[in-house]
């Protein structure tokens, strides 16, 4: 093939990679570091990460026959080489959007995606599930886990290798180190792969005597009988390898942007037997100086032409700030987060109170409890954690918060419809499995001003847990308050009055419930509008008031309807024998929502204005005069 021609355009799969020369390779690695910069800064995405896998992705599958080999992404954030290379280049230009490609890997996309993803510290559970299922039935796949070191700080990912080591199973676990999760890696494991990273003379030193040993006499038998003895060759050169004490044969560092490296080290790896973990060392945002540069800005972008987000602060912004402005006073407030310094918003904590916040790295279990013991021994501490990843903590929230009742503060990030991201992040979930735990308090805010008294409040309360839950999304640009006050436990406010049906709504819905009652308005429908500002406890007596005075109750909320806010409502109306007032619970449908914008996503949940009151409108049963128009 010409090295004038451009390789990727003759790339359709993982097969057209396999006749390839190293110099063909490296063309192709160009090509599509080139071919990613240009789509990812066009319609945005993931980016630093998949910058940082391209050889590491063109080397895999030329290795490997996908998807009879099973090649295993953790989150899947890195994949989209993987994409390219596995038929689906022609759809980049559509990822996260409405109908396009997902931004992770998902098996109803591509036979190449073998497991969905889009938490972190999965892979290689996944990973060993497929090779212990290819053992007892008697095949003879390779099944490769590529894990980053952020992922590898997950505890679920030190399980599965702790379990892997056990059954001794063959499987590959490649460790794509780049020093970077999101945030910057923390701790003492990070801390020792930099140990490892910064001596590559390991490998080499290794092999190297075990040359020189061949050729004495006695050498081959001195040799076995050193490897026979854990970790001995090892130990002339080195301390104890971690991985090679768990039962796992280390290989590496390796320069993950060296092909010619690479394909030697994952060849070998081939051939052994058991679990292999091969240490690859990358760089997050290879080939874009600003990347390189910045890991953290160019971890995920926008798409040209985006709004920026810039013109109005966000929810965690204003969280965030209120936060400090709080810890201002009280010495004993401190943060919390797992590997998320940045997307809750905690980086202006630190910078104020550098030993008040604490990144405990990609482990959400760990920091519940932590909070909890801390909480214990007279702090007061705010585990700032999204939606989606509180969920890995749930164990926790049960067992050692509410069933002790530690006043430990739960700010979850990113509640609600979440847009791009898709299904892995929606937050939609949380009040339905906060709301059934004993001693648990839950609010949303209605807006900005609202979540500013909510975080007092919630750190002024003692009496047990209390969370606050906030969307991704910006605020709608209102004066702040002169002063923070703290709200009653468990009391809304009534918005607006009506006499046909009260609109009873949670958190950002409250917005879109005030829109719905203008469009009713229009068409003669009086619709009061409720604030219930608390999930638990429920404001009864206001929710009994409007029931009884419209005799008909609609609850909305960004949550499933299942378990959620109206269904506590529900509940509510039950006990009091309310069984004339006629009920309507607007919700996420029973299925997971997949990616798009945050604003089409509420359409198709029919939580927008307009379908919120085209809904209520039909169930109401009242006769059509003119179409809906929307609010102004």
């Amino acid at each position: 093939m010409p090295m004038a021609e451009r390789i990727l355009d003759h790339i359709r799969g993982p097969q057209d990679l396999k006749g390839l020369s190293l110099k063909e390779m490296e063309q192709l690695a160009q090509e599509v570091r080139e071919e990613l910069i240009n789509t990812v800064t066009r319609v945005g995405g993931h980016f630093g990460s998949n910058l940082g896998v391209v050889e590491l992705t063109i080397v895999l599958h030329a290795l490997f026959d996908s998807p009879k080999d099973k090649i295993i992404w953790d989150v899947g954030h890195q994949a989209y080489p993987h994409k390219m290379l596995t038929g689906r280049r022609e759809r980049m230009g559509t990822i996260r959007q409405k109908g396009g490609l997902c931004g992770f890997c998902v098996r109803s996309e591509s036979p190449h995606d073998i497991f969905g993803a889009g938490h972190g510290g999965t892979s290689i559970s996944a990973a060993l599930g497929f090779a212990k299922a290819r053992d007892l039935l008697g095949r003879r796949e390779h099944v490769v886990a590529v894990i980053g070191d952020g992922s590898f700080t997950a505890g679920m990912a030190l399980e599965a290798l702790d379990h892997a080591g056990e059954l001794g199973t063959d499987l590959l676990i490649i460790l794509n180190d780049n020093g970077m999760g999101i945030s910057p890696n923390i701790g003492a494991l990070h801390r020792y792969l930099v140990k490892l990273r910064s001596d590559p003379h390991y490998r080499k030193a290794k092999e190297l005597f075990e040359e020189f040993m061949h050729f004495m006499p006695l050498g081959d038998a001195m040799v076995d009988a050193l490897e026979r003895v854990k970790g001995s060759i090892k130990q002339f050169f080195q301390p104890r390898v971690i991985f090679e004490d768990l039962g796992c044969t280390y290989l590496g560092p390796v320069d993950g942007h060296n092909i010619a490296d690479l394909r030697d080290i994952l060849e070998n790896a081939k051939q052994l037997k058991g679990p292999i973990v091969v240490h690859v060392v990358t760089v997050k945002g290879k080939g874009m100086p600003e990347a390189e540069q910045n890991p953290v800005g160019y971890h995920a972008i926008k798409a040209v032409g985006a709004p920026g987000g810039k013109k109005l602060p966000s929810y965690t912004d204003v969280f965030v700030e209120t936060l400090i402005e709080l810890a201002r006073r009280d010495e004993r407030i401190v943060a919390v987060t797992a590997a998320m310094l940045e997307g809750t918003g905690l980086v202006k904590f630190q910078k104020e109170f550098p030993h008040r916040c604490f990144d405990v790295a990609m482990a959400e279990q760990h920091a519940v409890t932590f909070c909890a013991g801390m909480a214990l021994g007279g702090l007061r501490p705010v585990a700032a954690i999204y939606s989606t990843f509180l969920q890995r903590a749930f164990d926790q929230i049960v067992h050692d918060v509410c069933i002790q009742n530690i006043p430990v503060v739960f700010a979850i990030d990113r509640a609600g419809l979440v847009g791009n991201d898709g299904p892995t992040h929606q937050g939609v979930f949380d009040l339905s499995y906060l709301r059934c735990l004993p001693h648990m308090v839950i609010m949303a805010p209605k807006d900005e001003n609202e979540l500013r008294h909510m975080l007092k409040t919630a750190l002024e309360y003692t009496d047990g847990p209390i969370a606050v839950r906030y969307p991704r999304d910006t605020v709608l640009g209102l004066e702040p308050p002169e002063r923070l006050e703290c709200l009653p436990i468990g009391k809304g406010e009534l918005l607006r009055e009506g006499r046909h049906v009260a609109l009873v709504a949670i958190g950002t819905m409250v917005q879109n419930a005030l829109q719905a009652a203008e469009l009713l308005a229009a068409e003669g429908i009086e619709a009061a509008v409720v604030n219930a500002r608390f999930v638990k406890p429920l404001d009864k007596e206001l929710i009994r008031q409007v029931a009884e005075a419209t005799g008909a109750v609609v609850t909305i909320e960004d949550n499933v309807r299942m378990g959620g806010f109206g269904s506590g409502v529900l509940e509510f109306l039950s006990e009091a024998g309310l069984y004339s007032v006629r009920t309507l619970v607007l919700g996420v449908p029973d299925r997971f929502i997949e990616h798009a914008t945050r604003e089409e996503q509420l359409e198709e949940c029919g939580l927008d204005p307009r379908s919120i009151a085209q809904r209520v409108k039909d169930w109401l049963g009242l006769p059509a005069r003119v179409p809906l128009r929307a609010v102004p």
